[in-house]
């Protein structure tokens, strides 16, 4: 009998594996890869933060991928051989996780999109235009309705609380902080606008994103034309 269980264990666990491999194989290809990301642009730092404001009202023009994918490096992207980031993380152990909600981005499908830092790549998770459900979820915020894209940032805390205990819950925080300015001071370079948004309704963000289990949503910054 014991012969049998252990067989039957490790035949479930190669279902598992086929399936695991089944969905990784679907999602590499969905792969989007970005264009490099700029390392320079015609807006010095202080005229960023000068500038810098929360924008509601979009023009009615699409994103193009190069400036979706630089917000995206702005909040997230990798600036070092080591792995390090262009926000800081309490001991590198970088807890977000960054997607994109895009319904007008010339270039990519609507639908949702994870963003890989590793490789500047957007992994499509979600086919289809949710950006009407992203804005009820949030209140019904016109913003958010009205984006031509949205960034959302989330974070999987345990990454970072395993190390820090509880405490690491306010580095977290922090990180998405730094994060979110990055993609204001990179916005108001690109000549677009967004605005930080953190009334919505958790859960419903978590479904519409098909969050995994421990992974919470922090920030929806909508991004479009001025």
């Amino acid at each position: 009998m014991a012969a049998i269980a252990l067989l039957a264990i490790a035949l479930a666990a190669a279902c598992v594996g086929d399936r695991l491999q089944e969905e990784i194989q679907v999602r590499d290809a969905m792969v989007h890869e970005l264009p490099g990301p700029a390392r320079e642009s015609g807006a010095a730092v202080e005229e960023a933060l000068f500038g810098r404001r929360s924008v509601r009202n979009f023009s009615e023009r699409s994103l193009t991928l190069q400036e979706l994918g630089q917000l995206l490096w702005a909040c997230q992207g990798i600036t070092d051989p080591r792995g390090y980031r262009t926000a800081p993380s309490a001991g590198a152990l970088y807890p977000l996780e960054v997607y994109a909600v895009a319904s007008s981005v010339d270039g990519l499908h609507p639908g949702v999109y994870r963003y890989v830092p590793e490789g500047h790549e957007l992994h499509r998770i979600i086919d289809g235009d949710v950006s009407s459900a992203l804005y009820i979820a949030a209140l019904s915020q016109t913003a958010v309705g009205d984006a031509p894209a949205s960034i959302v940032i989330c974070a999987v805390p345990d990454r970072t609380t395993a190390k820090y205990g509880d405490r690491g819950v306010h580095y977290v925080y922090m990180e998405a902080g730094h994060a979110a300015q990055n993609i204001y001071l990179q916005a108001f370079s690109l000549d677009l606008g967004t605005v930080s948004i953190a009334a919505f309704d958790d859960a419903r963000v978590q479904q519409i994103l098909n969050l995994s289990p421990g992974e919470v949503p922090l920030y929806i910054m909508p991004v479009g034309g001025v």
